[in-house]
């Protein structure tokens, strides 16, 4: 399951909406949209998160995070580790392997070890006030 999709299930659930029932009111089949819950389909697009968003009547923060949860819940994800070193490239490959062995606690570890170790955000260039664009 996606992060989306868990999202998605606990909001039906939430507010007491059946699988059928939502799929109607994003016009999707029950199919295509358990698949979804379920991580089967790739991230939805932009256009049925907003759909969903407005289905549950999610604004703001709620429907940015929602969007936010759809662009990080791509079933099959792949790695070039072109570029990485030798240490890194055996990682990303153990790490492959062994991901879905992991109990909670390390998988909660692991995301604390890359909060803490992202780097800053790039800088925005802004324009001079009164500068042609």
């Amino acid at each position: 399951m996606t992060p989306f999709g868990a999202r998605l299930r606990a909001l039906r659930a939430e507010r007491g909406i059946t699988l059928r029932a939502m799929a109607a009111a994003i016009e999707v089949s029950p199919a295509y949209l358990s698949a979804l819950e379920h991580g089967r389909r790739g991230a939805p697009s932009a256009g049925l998160v907003q759909q969903i968003c407005g289905t549950f009547g999610l604004i703001w923060d709620e429907a940015h995070d929602l969007a936010d949860l759809a662009r990080i819940s791509k079933p099959r994800i792949g790695l070039n580790a072109a570029g990485l070193t030798p240490e890194q490239t055996a990682l990303a490959n153990r790490f492959a392997r062994q991901l879905r062995h992991l109990p909670p606690e390390a998988v909660a570890a692991i995301h604390a070890l890359l909060d803490a170790t992202e780097p800053p955000p790039k800088p925005r260039l802004r324009r001079k006030a009164g500068a042609a664009g």
